[in-house]
C-alpha cells in the first residue's frame, strides 16, 4: 500500500527522471488524487470508464463482472471539464501510432524539442473538435480558452498558421 502523498511524490520522481515516457493513471484512484497527480507529471488519465467484462455492450453496470471498483466516476466530458480548469489541454491524438513515431523515433524528435510542432498541433486540433462536436456547453465554456492559450504558445509561426 503507498498512500496519496507517497504516490504523488512517485509520480514527481519519475516525471523528474525520465521526463519523455508516458504515465497513464486509472480510473481506480478518486477524482481528487487524480487531479492532483496529472499536475506533478502523469501525462494521461482515462474516463468514462466501465470496467466490467463485456460492459460497454450493456447500459447497466453489473457489480458482479467489474475487475475492480472504480475511484473515479466522472464522465468523459466531466474529466475534460475539470483538466481544463486546472490549466490541461485534452489530446485525442494518435497519429504518433499510426505514423510510426513510437520508441526511439519518438525520443529522438522529443529530445530535439520537435514534438511540439507534432503533438500540440494535433491535441489543439482534435480538443477542437470534442469541444465542438461532444462537449457540455459547461466544458465548452471551460475549456475554449486553452485553444487561444495553446496556439500562442506553439514556437513554430508556420505551424501555428496551419492549425489555424
Amino acid at each position: 500500500y503507498v498512500d496519496d502523498k507517497t504516490f504523488k511524490k512517485l509520480v514527481t520522481v519519475i516525471r523528474l527522471s525520465v521526463p519523455y515516457t508516458g504515465m497513464i493513471l486509472t480510473a481506480r484512484e478518486n477524482a481528487e488524487i487524480r487531479n492532483e497527480v496529472i499536475q506533478v507529471g502523469c501525462s494521461q488519465i482515462d474516463a468514462g470508464s466501465n470496467i466490467g467484462v463485456g460492459s460497454y455492450t450493456e447500459d447497466a453496470v453489473d457489480y458482479q463482472r467489474q475487475q475492480f471498483i472504480l475511484g473515479d466516476n466522472r464522465s468523459l466530458d466531466e474529466a475534460i471539464r475539470d483538466m481544463a480548469r486546472l490549466g490541461f489541454i485534452t489530446s485525442f491524438c494518435t497519429a504518433d501510432y499510426r505514423c510510426g513515431r513510437t520508441g526511439g523515433c519518438f525520443m529522438g524528435i522529443a529530445k530535439k524539442g520537435k514534438i511540439h510542432n507534432l503533438c500540440m498541433p494535433n491535441a489543439i486540433l482534435t480538443f477542437k473538435e470534442y469541444l465542438l462536436d461532444y462537449a457540455s456547453e459547461e466544458t465548452k465554456e471551460a475549456a475554449s480558452y486553452l485553444i487561444d492559450k495553446e496556439l500562442a504558445a506553439l514556437p513554430n509561426e508556420q505551424v501555428r498558421a496551419t492549425v489555424v
